[in-house]
């Protein structure tokens, strides 16, 4: 059969195509944004659905799910705790899945998905469909899954790399092509971002200090580390590198400017690779679009840390919510209550720090709650989840200068991190220091 007949034959409306989910089903979103039209069907059969384990890998659009209420139908697991569905988690109404090593992961280890709901471009002359600005596991979900239901977006980009999958894999489409855009205020994970302030322009000033040319970059999403790519402290760089999990603001921006040119990289020469793209301005998104110097590949090899140790003069650069005296690195919680999630920091962290001449960076305002409490702390509330061991902190970085970590001892780690400290906070730290550290 032609690919365009089977196209045709399995287009059908979202009603139709959630007709497929039973009571007790195991389903699943992609990695991404949430396809809209499907997920509201699956809303409207709501009442005729029991006991659905629902998997919202990064949870995007606010749905009636994440509220008090519809426990009866869906019990919903998130991988990523993000802003809609923060207060569910803090709840205990839904739960948090530990995804594991992202580039060793099989699907099978996962209970196994019933249902797979997805974005997909529309197909190209051959019959290939495209995953979008992200990929993520995408591909390797929908091999695993029993049935896969695909909203066929047209705002969807297209992008070098592996970043596709034929019309023959997928059992039923939906048209869908949402009006208008997210706002140009969210990042790639949908969360709202201020402008930078004079906290952010000195982390960046610093962080900037620290990159040289030839290197190749990781740069994390988050509000502090990506700053680095906007505010010009890299353009005075030549011959960087890219190797990211994510293509945050300004990235596309700094290839066109010439500065990031991948003539140095080790793996992948003239090429930047992710395994995601969005969250970037209108022009950014056009220029990726169906643009060779940009490949996207799964997560499985954008973040296995062999691969990210083979680039010489690696250099990640990630944010943390608080570095403890020793040098742990939280990224996830404070205490028990989840707000993130770890993301690719762990894998950039262990491949930085094997990598020659590479290097870990680690990113943070000195204070957080509006001057009240310091980030960098003695030690932390119990129940903080570690993202990144002291093992392989390397270099902190906050808007009061750098605190170099690797070949430390204990006592001279708690001295370089009291000096970049907000003052307000060092007299007591050096108390708690002298307290764990001295004799």
């Amino acid at each position: 059969m032609d690919w365009r007949e089977e196209y045709e034959r399995k287009t059908v409306s979202s009603d139709e195509a959630v007709k497929v989910i039973k009571s007790g089903d195991h389903v699943s979103f992609a990695y991404g944004l949430e396809p809209l039209d499907l997920a509201m069907a699956l809303v409207a059969r709501s009442v005729e659905l029991k006991d659905i384990r629902l998997l919202v890998p990064a949870p995007g659009r606010d749905f009636p799910w994440y509220e008090p209420g519809w426990d009866d139908t869906f019990q919903v697991s998130v991988g990523y705790i993000l802003p809609v569905a923060r207060n569910m988690i803090a709840e205990r109404r839904g739960d948090y899945l530990i995804s594991g090593l992202l580039w060793a992961e099989d699907p099978g280890v996962r209970e196994p998905v019933d249902v797979l709901l997805i974005q997909l471009s529309p197909p190209d002359e051959h019959g290939y469909c495209g995953f979008g600005a992200s990929l993520w596991d995408k591909k390797r979900a929908v091999r695993a899954a029993k049935v896969v239901l695909a909203e066929v977006n047209e705002n969807l980009i297209r992008t070098y790399g592996d970043n596709f999958i034929h019309v023959a894999e997928i059992d039923y489409f939906v048209k869908h092509t949402p009006t208008g855009r997210l706002p140009g205020t969210t990042d790639i994970l949908g969360r709202k971002t201020a402008g930078p302030g004079e906290v952010e322009k000195g982390i960046a000033q610093y962080t900037g200090s620290l990159i040289k040319d030839g290197d190749t970059l990781e740069v994390g999403v988050g509000g502090t580390a990506e700053w680095i790519l906007q505010l010009g402290v890299l353009e005075n760089k030549n011959d960087l590198g890219w190797h990211s999990e994510n293509c945050p603001r300004g990235t596309a921006t700094l290839i066109m400017k010439g500065v990031i040119t991948g003539k140095k990289k080790t793996l992948n020469p003239n090429k930047a690779l992710a395994t995601a793209c969005g969250g970037g301005t209108r022009e950014e998104m056009d220029f990726f679009n169906m643009n060779p110097v940009l490949e996207l590949y799964g997560s499985d090899y954008i973040l296995d840390p062999k691969i990210i140790a083979a680039h010489d003069n690696m250099v990640a650069v990630n944010s943390a919510l608080a570095v403890d005296l020793s040098g742990q690195i939280a990224a996830e919680s404070l205490g028990p209550t989840m707000v993130s999630g770890t993301g690719g920091q762990l894998a950039f962290a262990i491949g930085a720090n094997l990598s020659r001449g590479g290097h870990n960076i680690v990113a943070l305002p000195s204070t957080a709650r509006n001057g009240n409490a310091s980030r960098i702390v003695p030690h932390f509330e119990p129940g903080t989840i570690i993202t990144v061991p002291r093992t392989l902190a390397d270099i902190v970085v906050t808007e009061h200068g750098i605190a170099r970590l690797k070949g430390k001892t204990q006592r001279q780690r708690a001295e370089e991190l009291i000096a970049i400290a907000h003052p307000d906070f060092r007299t007591e730290l050096r108390k708690q220091a002298a307290k764990l550290f001295w004799p």
